[in-house]
């Protein structure tokens, strides 16, 4: 059957960064098919591009048989391609009937809209998606999951030819998941295209036929998904080749750091947040590496940020040295000794217009004086000791940090938390984006950190950095704790393997 839509050799280029090199990807009519991948893999890219918000820099984009280019995502709309967003993107101001039928609600004489006849449209339409509601009533009143059904029911409504779906469950209970399932398969049976954006493995095996799986903006693999065993995908993600890490799966170092008796440092006891994490537990000891493992959305980051106060939380506690720690307050994390080290470094962790030694005292600046007065010459001791002790390359510690490399600033950040002396340290894909002389240097740091009794808990999406630096792994799937490593068992097959085991239901 011919494709509905297509991508051939597409590429998309920004400054230093190639987000799609030559990718290329069919939907055809009725048929579902998953679009996978890591963060930074290039599936966010490739949507904008089918949906007109980027424009390629190479390849084509062919509908219904023909070269296409949507300037706007107006104009893709328009042709027949809907988009529904993890973030609901309507009016919440504007009531429920206004927000299905924007744009295309019904009139009557001299063009003014017929409210009765737009009511009932609405109650209609929502009613086969299983939304009971006064759809006189304002969007924002609804629930999150309440409202990502409504729009579901505009984007489905609006005689679309493929419809694509981003993380579409991410807000939804049980209930809706399984009407979402059942409206996709509707969606199938009437010839649509379903493009379906998704990190739950179980989902895509219940509702996809085809599946095209991205890395570092390059096409991966593309074919029928019931052909493709679960733990083969999952390899297919991380870039691991599945025979290589089974012929060396079962050799790893040991350090054997930690005392076995010795008390935890931290623990986090049943962490939960709605559609987020689901009783979490977590505990580290000092001098013992605790290693992360899962796929994108597996509740990784959330976990940190939660153990640190930045996540708010509907239960679960956290626990320093036995002491429970206030909810909430990343002021008291940090005070307690728990500091964390954020996974977009940009965007949550330097400033680039301050200087290198402004970034690195930050942290520590309560701490560096009396009386609210700051003293100078121990935050140059501070910063001097680190950027010696970390090897910071730069001109300074006057210079901007944004004018330092990658792997410099990653640095920087890593003397800010030091200079606190803290007793934990959370680190979220700290070697992400460096050079690897710049990983090795912060591998190797880690290491050390630990030998010197520091508790280190290590997220990353690097397998063999996980089996190398952590003493102990938990793996987690979908804001569950599904399987702890230890020992012999810290393997990269092992890890895919518990990532890739069915979860019940």
């Amino acid at each position: 059957m011919e494709p509905v839509l297509e991508a051939k050799g597409i590429s998309k280029r920004f400054p230093g960064v190639l987000a799609l090199d030559g990718v290329s990807l069919a939907l055809r009519p009725g048929e579902v098919h998953a679009l996978v991948g890591e963060n930074g893999a290039g599936k966010s890219t490739l949507i904008k591009v089918f949906t007109g918000v980027y424009q390629p820099d190479g390849g084509e984009l062919r509908y219904q048989g023909t070269a296409a280019a949507f300037g706007t995502p107006m104009e893709a709309q328009h042709a027949g391609i809907s988009t529904i967003y993890q973030e609901v993107n309507l009016v919440p101001m504007m009531s429920v009937a206004r927000n299905l039928l924007l744009g295309r609600e019904p009139r009557g004489r001299f063009g003014v809209i017929d409210a009765a006849a737009m009511y009932g449209e609405a109650e209609r339409v929502l009613g086969g998606y299983g939304v009971a509601t006064d759809v006189r009533r304002p969007l924002r009143t609804l629930g999150v999951g309440a409202q990502q059904m409504v729009a579901l029911a505009r984007a489905v409504s609006v005689d679309a030819r493929v419809v694509i779906m981003d993380e579409p469950t991410s807000s939804l209970e049980p209930r809706e998941v399984e009407t979402l399932f059942g409206v996709i398969r509707r969606l199938r049976d009437s010839g649509i295209a379903v493009m379906y954006v998704s990190h739950r493995l179980d989902e895509l095996y219940r509702v996809c036929d085809q599946v095209t799986v991205l890395r570092d903006g390059r096409l991966a693999h593309t074919g029928p998904l019931a052909e493709l065993e679960r733990l083969k995908l999952i390899s297919l993600m991380l870039g691991r080749d599945l025979g290589e890490v089974r012929s060396q799966g079962l050799t790893r170092f040991s350090r054997d750091r930690h005392a076995n008796g010795a008390a935890p440092v931290i623990e986090a006891k049943g962490l939960t947040r709605r559609h987020v994490l689901d009783g979490v537990d977590v505990s580290v000891k000092p001098g013992e590496v605790v290693g992360l493992g899962g796929l994108l959305g597996a509740g990784r980051t959330e976990t940190a940020k939660a153990i640190v106060g930045a996540l708010p939380l509907d239960g679960g506690q956290v626990l320093v040295a036995g002491s429970p720690l206030r909810a909430g307050s990343t002021a008291a994390a940090i005070r307690a000794g728990v500091s964390l080290l954020p996974e977009d470094r940009k965007a949550e962790g330097i400033i680039p217009t301050l200087s290198v030694r402004e970034n690195i005292a930050l942290a520590a600046l309560p701490s560096l004086g009396k009386a609210g007065v700051v003293s100078e010459a121990k935050i140059d001791r501070v910063v001097e000791i680190f950027m010696r002790r970390l090897r910071i390359k730069a001109a300074s510690p006057n210079q901007l940090v944004s004018e330092l490399s990658g792997g410099n600033q990653q640095k920087v950040l890593l003397a800010r938390w030091l200079a606190v002396r803290p007793k934990v340290l959370l680190l979220d894909e700290p070697t992400r984006g460096i050079d690897v002389g710049a990983k090795a240097e912060v591998q190797a740091l880690i290491d050390e950190l630990a030998e010197e009794g520091l508790g280190v808990l290590l997220i990353s999406s690097d397998l063999e950095e996980l089996v190398e630096g952590a003493d102990r792994i938990l793996v987690l799937r979908e804001g569950t704790v599904v399987g702890e490593l230890s020992g012999d068992e810290v393997t990269e097959e092992r890890i895919m393997a518990t990532i890739a085991e069915q979860s019940d239901g």
